[in-house]
Order: structure tokens, then sequence, then C-alpha cells
């Protein structure tokens, strides 16, 4: 028993020694995650506010909608706003709050924080006002380039923070809405006296008929 016992130890050894090492295994980057990691790379730039950085991202034919303002269309509309939102809010703090991505599209939503203290934006001189948003981007991403973008965001709360509206509930926003009832009430009286009038005389041509 005892001699069964050291052949069997001498054969485990000649077995494991002969046995071939086992290689590294390689780690393969899903499509998944590389578009997650795309999506932070580009979103790193905009914190950063290099607008070049971010154009690295973007195809040449790239499109961005923003719900709220338009469409931008290209490298160069693209980078031309972005060089603006920066030069407008100098302290400009963007944050990721959520990332999801997918086998085309990522969803990223994020939060925003500055102050309106350099140069206008989008037609409108700095007000010196805080400002901060949050919103969704929806990108499509093709052969590692973003594509679409599609961004929400909440455009009458911006405008409120940047002085172009009157603050919600303010005075000022109630006599803003009274205003544009009373010209809506006036048009409404308008368009039902032209009814009534129009009315009152096919009456009259229906009777002349008769």
């Amino acid at each position: 028993m005892a001699e069964t016992r050291t052949i069997s130890a001498r054969k485990g050894n000649g077995e494991a020694d002969s046995a071939p090492a086992s290689k590294p295994q390689r780690t393969r980057i899903t499509k998944r995650k590389a578009n997650e990691n795309h999506a932070r790379s580009y979103f790193d730039a905009l914190a950063r506010r290099d607008a070049d950085g971010m154009l690295e991202h973007w195809s040449e034919e790239g499109v961005v909608d923003l719900v709220p303002l338009g469409i931008l269309r290209g490298r160069a509309e693209i980078g031309a706003f972005f060089r603006e939102l920066f030069a407008a809010f100098p302290d400009l703090e963007t944050t990721v709050t959520r990332l999801a991505a997918g086998q085309n599209e990522v969803a990223v939503e994020w939060r925003m924080s500055g102050t309106f203290t350099g140069e206008p934006f989008q037609g409108i001189e700095a007000t010196g006002r805080a400002v901060e948003l949050r919103g969704i981007d929806l990108i499509e991403i093709d052969d590692g380039k973003n594509v679409t973008n599609t961004a929400y965001y909440d455009g009458m709360e911006f405008a409120r923070e940047i002085g172009l509206l009157p603050a919600q509930d303010s005075g000022a926003e109630r006599a803003m809405k009274g205003a544009v009832n009373a010209v809506t009430k006036a048009r409404r009286a308008l368009a039902e006296g032209r009814d009534a009038i129009a009315e009152r005389r096919d009456a009259f041509a229906q009777r002349r008929a008769a």
C-alpha cells in the first residue's frame, strides 16, 4: 500500500511538472464599455471647458439638437457654441450624475453650475447671475465618434436664472402673465366679433335670396 501511494504521488508530480503554464487572459472591452469610456472622456473635456478636446470626439458631420435653443450642424457650429458658452460662463462646472451605455447610444445625466460674468451669450449681455441646471444628453456613437446628440434641459428655467425672464411666482412674472392673458382675451373677443358679423351677413344674404 505504501508503494502504491508513492507511485501515485510521483505520477501526480510528473503530470503537474509537464502541464503547460496557463496563459494570462486578455480583457476584451465590449462595445458598450467602449461607448461608456468615450462618453466619459467627452464629458471630461466639457468639465475642463476644453472645446477642442470635445470636438475630437465628434464626426465631421455631427449634429447637436439643443432642444430649447436649436440645432448645430458640423464641428464648426458645435465648437463655436461651446466656446461661446465657456466664454460667457468662465467658471462653468459640469458633473456627470448618471450614465447608461448601450450598443450605439449613451444617455448621460448631468448638472451644470456657473456665473454669467463673461462674454455675451446668444446675444444677451452678461448679467452676473448664477446658473444651476440639470439635463440629459442622448448621444449616438458610430465608429468611436459622436454622430448625434439630443440635449434636454429646462430652457425656461435657464432664461429665468440669467435674468431673461422674471423669477417664478414673482410679481414681475404675475404682471407678465396678466399682460399676456389680456392680449389673448382681446384677440379672442375680436375673433368672436368677426365670426358674429360673418354669421349675420350670411343670414341676411340667405333671407334676400329666399
